[in-house]
């Protein structure tokens, strides 16, 4: 039985979250129980919901895991907007984490849909 290690979609999702983890650092101090733990919970939620979802026992319940994992995704985008627009984040390291985040709904949605074919 392959892992999760195997899935294209967590790599990508795994590293997503650490890069953010990283440019999260340079983050205002007084925001690291705001913005900086918001928006590291959301980036990591989504590889976690991936690993978790891969250990569930059905389909059904695999893709509920993969849906959060989007939803987590969706709130990832979001917070790397606003801490570009607030000036925490940087346009290069912003555009960089876009693409990458981009990159990951894309192939997620491939994987929720091969899920899905499955059912």
């Amino acid at each position: 039985m392959k892992g999760y290690r195997n899935l294209k979609v967590w790599e990508k999702a795994h590293k997503l979250a650490v890069e953010i983890y990283g440019v999260t650092k340079s983050f205002p101090k007084e925001e690291l129980y705001g913005l900086t733990s918001q928006i590291r919970r959301a980036s990591f939620s989504v590889a976690l919901n991936i690993v978790e979802g891969h250990a569930s026992n059905s389909k059904r319940e695999f893709l509920s895991f993969l849906n959060i994992a989007n939803r987590s995704l969706v709130e990832t985008e979001y917070l790397i907007e606003t801490t570009r627009d607030l000036g925490f984040l940087k346009e290069g390291d912003y555009e960089a984490l876009e693409l990458k985040r981009k990159e990951v709904a894309v192939m997620l949605m491939a994987f929720t849909k091969a899920v899905r074919s499955k059912l």
